[in-house]
């Protein structure tokens, strides 16, 4: 079995055929910076998928299209509804397919997608339930359940990263709600807190670091705790209680089989998921003799969106 994975991002859109054993075919890319309006650029990818449906030949039949999409998705009606990235609003997209491409089309929201893929082919394709944590600039979340993608009511669930840590008293999200987990656990956090500690001590390895990096990001702070800097390993333990917190919560509302990582955080392997594990372990995963949920890193990588996005036609 093969489809069409669609991975829309900001500045490109990136596809390929996907068999159901997750190998990706030839790609196909689609820069989209000047392509105008989001009609003119929908038309521009449905031009180059029907070229790339008849310049390529596959062993098996093509059983669909699938795409993945930032933003508020209508999965149900083939709506983008809003995507603020892509500034595109009520945009119909199956409906556009269909006029021109005889083949079944989904869309999901690109963090579905990428969950998707991760839990057939990636981290997670041992299990059918998973969640998936994205510590980027926000926290983005794709929940599994027995296989396939929780959206929730409209497709307007699953954000995780806009569940409370702190409600009272918390940072102001941009949702505008208060203490919201992206804004203690994702790597905008991390920069933020790091930034903070440097400027209460101005002999920390973080500056030099920061320098090597030419800049406060992500990396920063957790070089300078492997070098043993006292100020950077309390950022370091800070975040982690923060990021295993909002995962205890993930595990007693769903207790997934598998919890996955992924995002420039996540770069970090074992030297963040061993924190992790030994924190949540400390908490008994939320309750006592809990069931253990385990806690992975993401293995699928750059395709993660072009293979879930395909994986919206497979089944597990």
């Amino acid at each position: 079995m093969i489809s069409i994975g669609i991975d829309i991002g900001g500045t490109s859109i990136k596809g390929a055929a996907v068999n159901n054993k997750g190998k990706v075919f030839d790609k196909f890319v689609l820069p989209i910076e000047e392509l105008g309006n989001q009609d003119a650029t929908i038309e521009a990818l449905i031009h180059i998928v029907k070229d790339y449906l008849a310049n390529n030949k596959f062993e098996e039949e093509i059983v669909g299209i699938g795409l993945g999409i930032p933003g508020s998705i209508d999965s149900k009606n083939g709506i983008c509804s809003y995507s603020n990235n892509l500034k595109w609003e009520n945009l119909h997209i199956v409906e556009k397919f269909n006029e021109q491409i005889d083949l079944p089309v989904k869309i999901t929201n690109d963090a579905n997608a990428a969950a998707l893929g991760e839990c057939f082919f990636g981290a997670g394709r041992t299990a059918k339930d998973m969640v998936m944590i994205t510590l980027g600039t926000g926290v983005g979340s794709g929940i599994i359940c027995n296989g396939q993608i929780y959206e929730g009511l409209n497709g307007k669930g699953a954000e995780i990263g806009h569940s409370s840590l702190i409600y009272d008293t918390g940072l102001l999200c941009t949702c505008g709600r208060r203490g919201c987990f992206e804004m203690y656990a994702s790597a905008t956090a991390l920069i933020r807190q790091t930034k903070e500690a440097m400027e209460l001590d101005k002999n920390s390895l973080l500056w030099k670091e920061a320098e090597k990096e030419g800049k406060v990001n992500g990396k920063v702070p957790f070089n300078a705790a492997k070098n043993g800097d006292a100020t950077a390993i309390k950022v370091i333990d800070k975040y982690i209680e923060y990021l295993s917190e909002g995962l205890l919560n993930v595990c007693n509302i769903f207790r997934p089989e598998i919890i996955v990582l992924s995002g420039g955080i996540a770069n970090q392997g074992d030297y963040l998921i061993d924190r992790v594990k030994a924190y949540c372990e400390k908490y008994d995963f939320g309750y006592p003799n809990s069931p253990r949920t385990e806690i992975k890193i993401a293995e699928i990588g750059y395709d993660s969106g072009i293979i879930g996005a395909a994986s919206l036609f497979f089944k597990k």
